[in-house]
């Protein structure tokens, strides 16, 4: 694999992170060293002592001359722990000569093909509403978002990295440094999904059995107290219990949590009824569409986005990340990732989602 990407890409891969000055007086000093601004990612990459791992890892995976090019690039350099802080053996498996192909996936999950700096992504989150997806060169699909005055990047896998160091300038681009290495989801397994009825996957630390309906499988979920919370609070219980059949995109709790403060709790005042039963049937489309639908209709498409809309009306676009992961667009351009596609229901099908999908 080369560092390679589509022109329109090279724009749209700007992430986003903790507001910051985007040219500074004078570049941070990393891993002990100074980092000169007319010199390029790797002449100052060598220097930093907190950064041995990386330099051996683009050195073994031969894109030492990539980034040396006029670029621009972003790279989110992962410190050596967040290198030792992998499974024993992963780095010393890495960089063996015949895994050359799974260093180099690795490694390209952490550059942009774009001069991202801070001023730039900040405004990016701001535009998405507290988050941000970007695609690396490497393909990989990271959610950025910013709180407490730091940017953290989710990859495929759920991991998440931290900015430590925001805008060390390079001739050709930008380093940002980062508290853990970024990975690509499992090409052969992107999303857990149930292949046969019998085989649902479990759901918050429940089984979902297929015999069951919407309701009645999602409140066994520990990881979707809250929704259940406001399908109950927006009198939607009789519905999703129905015939249907309907397709559920279920976020977690978690991504309830990553609403501003106190978005919930205002959704579950009475009187604000109407807004919440038009965001959560913002989740529900009518028909049994199974993750091997959303695929290749995304992938059957001339833009390479299923489009579809939901009972509400809202619209929702789906799109195949070149890791195989599912995106999930809301009205908004919010885009999150299906973490567990093909809960059988016996009355359609659900699909977990990390974010919640807001209707314009």
């Amino acid at each position: 694999m080369t560092l390679s990407i589509r022109a329109a890409l090279m724009t749209a891969t700007i992430l986003a992170a903790a507001p910051a000055a985007a040219q500074m007086a004078e570049n941070p000093m990393v891993g002990g060293a100074p980092m000169l601004a007319e010199r390029n990612i790797i002449e100052n990459a060598v220097n930093s002592a907190d950064h041995t791992t990386l330099v051996a890892a683009v050195q073994a995976a031969g894109l030492v001359d990539t980034l040396q090019t006029e670029g621009p690039f972003t790279v989110f350099a992962p410190v050596n722990s967040a290198f030792a802080a992998l499974p024993d053996g992963t780095v010393e498996t890495l960089l063996m000569p015949e895994n050359i192909g799974a260093l180099t996936e690795v490694l390209t999950c952490h550059v942009l093909g774009a001069n991202a700096t801070s001023d730039i992504i900040g405004g990016m989150i701001a535009d998405g509403n507290g988050v941000h997806m970007v695609e690396t060169l490497g393909g990989c699909m990271l959610e950025v978002r910013a709180a407490n005055g730091m940017i953290t990047l989710t990859d495929e896998t759920g991991g998440t990295a931290t900015v430590t160091i925001a805008d060390v300038m390079q001739s050709n681009g930008v380093i940002h440094v980062i508290d853990a290495v970024l990975l690509p989801g499992a090409e052969d397994a992107p999303m857990e999904t149930g292949m046969a009825p019998s085989a649902n996957p479990m759901v918050g630390g429940a089984p979902m059995l297929v015999e069951r309906n919407i309701i009645e499988n999602a409140v066994n979920s520990a990881d979707h107290t809250t929704l259940v919370a406001a399908v109950q609070a927006a009198g939607l219980v009789d519905t999703l219990q129905s015939e249907g059949p309907f397709t559920v995109f279920a976020p977690t709790n978690a991504a309830f949590d990553a609403l501003p403060e106190g978005t919930v709790e205002t959704l579950l005042l009475e009187e604000n009824r109407d807004t919440l039963t038009k965001i959560l049937t913002s989740h529900v489309v009518a028909g049994n569409i199974t993750a091997a639908d959303l695929v290749s209709r995304a992938r059957a498409s001339s833009d390479g986005f299923y489009h579809f809309s939901t009972v509400s009306g809202a619209a929702l676009s789906a799109q195949v990340a070149p890791s195989g992961n599912v995106f999930i667009f809301d009205e908004n351009s919010n885009a999150y990732r299906v973490s567990i596609a093909d809960v059988m229901q016996s009355n359609g099908v659900i699909h977990v989602v990390d974010g919640v999908l807001l209707p314009r």
